[in-house]
């Protein structure tokens, strides 16, 4: 067990460094903090909505009525990391269907790190970059939130939060229910009716079910901190969601439910010494429970067909902080163990009579070690930090007769800010990250084909941007361009993942103006390029998933103490770089208008009342890079459309 070698080496390196955490200052360059999540969305629990409506980096993949995924920087899968508290989330479904941001609502947020880049030392995984997701901690004093809200397409839903406690002891339990009818796009189709226009007959729901829900979904979060002595805290936290019949329009199968687990066990001790800061001592755990099938479609009428996938995270961490001479110094031990596997069988339609099964992913074991430091230090209007990781990595799977394999990798970054005076500061960053094949990429049998000789893949990555905050305006721009070793990529003629070189460059843009002291005007854009390189005569050189121009802009009126009122215009440019050979299309250009009144009666009680797409436009956001299995009619992948016109308000009561 990796946990008999970590907690060895966590003892050594007490010992001998004689260090929980420290949080360090931002640095820019690799990072955007989104504050007021829970507060911000409102539109659903869809965590990916809200992220890619406010960070110029994320993109969001539509993959049903809620799970969504989300691209940074056009990467995503296991080139991003997901961590919830110190959690690393994984999910079960080869398909996407149960994407890790998908396990935790926006609800129970508090507020999310967006990396961006390969500048993550202390997680496993964070190639291309990565989210840092803190959810709302208990308080001593007594508190509560309960919300209310109903949307088009019959969304409704409810939630609630209480939180309380005293010197010795801290609680929170926050809940929360939704359920939805399918969304209509701009052209008034639902998402059964969007299969019947776009996918063979086969994979078109039966008449019977063309109607129902689109998903249902509930969740809860438990937490207490306990002051166990002076500057120590031992943290509980326990998160529990299950979902049932997500539709998935555009895929072969729906999934009849996903139940997830992550549990938390966390202690921290504070101000150890004047040079000893700090030692956090952490355990996790996760688990993801997901069959999918096709009971709903035409080709289960008689027999339906289920894949049926499950994996668990575990893992431990140790993390010392130090403050050496005006050195801020972070050092740590990180381990890890994923498994992943999957069966499929045949169930009757009509007594349920399950055939036998048989195995669509092999047990897999996935063991991870690491050791990592980060350390930070000013020198007058220079400020810099640094940091180091070094991963050793085995993938075991249960069946003898495909091949284990081994990783090490060395990941390293430096990141600098020149202050040029108070307001204006200039930062560059130098970032070398890997991560290592997951058990889908080396041994899926069907329906696409594992490859049992992948590398790892490495990003090798600089960035550079400027940022001026003033009492004016807050105004960001970065750069980066990114060079991607032994990239896996899904290689749709031969049905499996192969290894490439690739480059991905590009810039993003954030700004907010104060315009008066009631008015401020804010925006967004994000514009990359992705090429493969060195591909033979007649490959298409495009990268897949590389969305094309896009940005936002909103106007916000605060009319009122804590009451604001915004109108907000999205937009993107045509999709006219894309991946032929790896079933992407071109797509065309679009613009949508949203509104929104956010207006506080009393202090114990708002409420918000929004359209998003006023003009009911009918659009497709995301493309359909053949790494996920999409239904086909003719040549053309389907295409799902966003939602149309869809008008909501919210009710929270707070006390």
């Amino acid at each position: 067990m990796i946990y008999k070698k970590i907690i060895p080496l966590s003892l050594v390196t007490v010992a001998v460094l004689s260090a929980s955490e420290v949080k360090l200052p931002e640095v820019s360059v690799e990072s955007t903090l989104v504050t007021e999540v829970s507060q911000n969305a409102q539109v659903s629990a869809d965590l990916a909505q809200a992220l890619s409506s406010s960070v110029p980096s994320i993109d969001m993949n539509r993959r049903s009525g809620i799970a969504n995924d989300i691209y940074i920087r056009g990467q995503k899968r296991d080139n991003i990391s997901v961590e919830v508290d110190g959690t690393k989330v994984c999910g079960a479904c080869v398909n996407r269907m149960d994407p890790p941001v998908s396990h935790i609502l926006a609800s129970q947020i508090d507020e999310v790190k967006v990396i961006e880049g390969p500048y993550d030392v202390e997680t496993f995984g964070t190639m291309s970059g990565g989210l840092k997701i803190t959810t709302k901690k208990p308080t001593k004093d007594l508190s509560g939130e309960l919300t209310f809200g109903v949307g088009s397409w019959n969304y409704t839903k409810i939630g609630a939060t209480l939180s309380g406690g005293n010197d010795t002891v801290r609680v929170l339990v926050s809940g929360s229910s939704e359920t939805s009818d399918q969304y209509k796009d701009g052209d008034g189709h639902t998402l059964a009716e969007q299969t019947k226009l776009k996918a063979p007959l086969a994979n078109r729901y039966q008449t019977q079910y063309e109607n129902m829900n689109a998903y249902e979904k509930n969740s809860i979060m438990a937490k207490a901190f306990i002051t166990t002595a002076d500057n120590q805290e031992l943290r509980l936290s326990v998160t529990k969601n299950k979902s049932d019949d997500v539709l998935y329009a555009s895929s072969q199968m729906d999934a009849a439910y996903d139940n997830s687990n992550i549990y938390s066990v966390e202690y921290d001790i504070k101000d150890i010494s004047d040079i000893y800061k700090n030692i956090n001592m952490q355990y996790y755990y996760s688990d993801v429970d997901h069959p999918m099938d096709t009971r709903y479609r035409n080709n289960g009428a008689t027999n339906f067909s289920t894949n049926h996938l499950k994996t668990t995270m575990q893992g431990a961490k140790l993390k010392n902080s130090f403050d050496l001479v005006g050195y801020k110094l972070l050092v740590g031990l990180d381990g890890s163990k994923r498994t992943w596997e999957g069966e499929k069988y045949m169930t009757n339609a009509t007594t349920f009579v399950q055939a036998p099964s048989t195995v669509s992913l092999t047990h897999t074991e996935t063991e991870n070690r690491a050791v990592f430091t980060k350390a930070q230090k000013s020198f007058g209007n220079f400020d810099v930090e640094a940091g180091a990781r070094f991963d050793s990595t085995e993938i075991t799977p249960d069946d003898i007769t495909k091949r284990s394999r081994d990783y090490n990798a060395l990941n390293a970054n430096i990141l600098t800010t020149y202050n040029l005076n108070k307001e204006n500061k200039i930062f560059l960053g130098f970032g070398k990250a890997s991560r290592v094949p997951d058990a889908r990429e080396l041994y899926i049998i069907n329906p696409q084909a594992g490859n049992q000789n992948l590398d790892q893949v490495t990003n090798k990555e600089v960035d550079l941007g400027y940022e001026i905050n003033n009492n004016l305006m807050k105004f960001k721009v970065k750069t980066f361009y990114s060079m991607l070793d032994d990239y896996i990529y899904y290689n749709k003629a031969a049905n499996t993942f192969n290894n490439i070189d690739a480059t991905v460059y590009g810039a993003e843009l954030s700004a907010s103006v104060y315009a008066t002291d009631k008015i401020t005007v804010d925006m967004g854009t994000s514009y990359k390029v992705g090429k493969k390189d060195n591909v033979a005569a007649g490959v298409d050189k495009d990268l897949a998933d590389i969305a094309p121009l896009r940005g936002r802009l909103a106007l916000n009126y605060e009319y009122m103490h804590n009451s604001t009122a915004t109108v907000e215009a999205q937009a993107s440019a045509k999709w006219n770089d894309y991946d032929s050979n790896s079933g992407e299309q071109k797509l065309d250009s679009w613009a949508i208008l949203n509104m929104k009144v956010k207006h506080e009666v009393s202090k114990n009680f708002d409420f918000a009342l929004g359209v998003n797409n006023l003009f009911d436009k009918t659009y497709a956001a995301s493309n359909t890079y053949a790494d996920l299995i999409l239904l086909s009619a003719g040549a053309n992948t389907m295409l799902l459309n966003e939602p149309g016109r869809y008008v909501y308000t919210n009710l929270t009561f707070k006390f």
